[in-house]
């Protein structure tokens, strides 16, 4: 008896939805992992046995690219991109800032990355998603204050937390494009481990500095480093080069605005996260926004 395949198509259909699904669970391993270690010591320890298993990587295939200056363009952008943008992330929802709400921030990245692209690159930035940029910060306005007064309406949200939470977006933007302007041909393996040396960097300088490296090796510790490592800073990247690969990029860009719902949904579940009917319409009015912001073609490119 001949057993049934699981149908190629299928894998590729939901896959764009698996990431989402995935990266929006980093959030909630950041609440879960700074209940038993300061932020900036947990991302440590996790960039740094993330490095112990891409290593061997490197040094068993890739040694030419320790000589490639796109190597240490890719620390250079994993400073940004990982250290700054998570270490932030991290930081705030150690803070109390709600999972959902910092999520639903950082969606704001695609509008930061276009403006990054703008002034850097010189690329076009199309009126239309400007009009949507507007909106969405309209709608995120409303996540905050739901009053309509500049007030903060939840725990956790204040003007540090904010400021902090826009250096994030401005960071992994920043690194997104440097990204794209600096390391263009460099193997996966390599450029990855070259971003988690940059993000080790900052991170642990942090910790050194500020926390004091106490840490609980609770089962809740354990569990939520494992998935951050190995379904976040591994699986999730994988599962992204496989929808590369089968042309699926586009429709992950699209997907992607739908991470601080899955985000809030999985912080309502697991933390209570509670949210008000305007606060609610607020989130969506920025998801809307930032997908058909995704939407909209950038007939752009540079000048000379």
């Amino acid at each position: 008896m001949q057993s049934k395949s699981i149908n190629p198509g299928l894998l590729t259909r939901l896959a764009p939805a698996l990431f989402v699904f995935l990266w929006s669970t980093g959030f909630i391993g950041a609440k879960y992992g700074t209940r038993h270690a300061d932020p900036f010591t947990f991302l440590s320890i996790r960039f740094a046995i993330t490095l112990a298993i891409l290593f061997p990587i490197i040094i068993l295939v890739l040694k030419s690219d320790w000589r490639n200056r796109q190597f240490l363009h890719s620390i250079v952008s994993g400073f940004f991109v990982h250290g700054i943008y998570l270490g932030g992330v991290f930081f705030v929802i150690d803070l109390g800032m709600p999972a959902g709400i910092s999520a639903l921030i950082v969606s704001l990245q695609p509008f930061a990355t276009a403006l990054f692209a703008w002034i850097l690159l010189r690329e076009r930035l199309p009126v239309r998603k400007m009009f949507w940029f507007l909106l969405a910060l309209a709608g995120v306005y409303l996540v905050l204050f739901p009053s309509g007064l500049p007030e903060p309406s939840l725990p956790g949200i204040n003007s540090f937390t904010l400021m902090i939470s826009a250096i994030s977006v401005a960071a992994i933007s920043l690194g997104a494009v440097y990204q794209k302007r600096f390391v263009q041909d460099l193997a996966l393996p390599a450029s990855t481990t070259g971003q988690y040396i940059g993000a080790l960097i900052p991170v642990a300088l942090v910790a050194w500095i500020l926390e004091s490296g106490e840490v609980y090796f609770t089962l809740e510790f354990v569990l939520s480093m494992v998935w951050l490592i190995f379904v976040l800073s591994l699986g999730a990247v994988v599962l992204l080069m496989h929808l590369i690969r089968q042309g699926s990029a586009a429709s992950t860009a699209t997907l992607f605005f739908l991470v601080p719902v899955s985000a809030a949904i999985l912080s309502w579940i697991l933390f209570d996260e509670q949210l008000t009917l305007v606060q609610i319409i607020g989130g969506l009015v920025v998801v809307t926004a930032v997908g058909l912001a995704s939407r909209t073609p950038n007939r752009n490119r540079t000048h000379p």
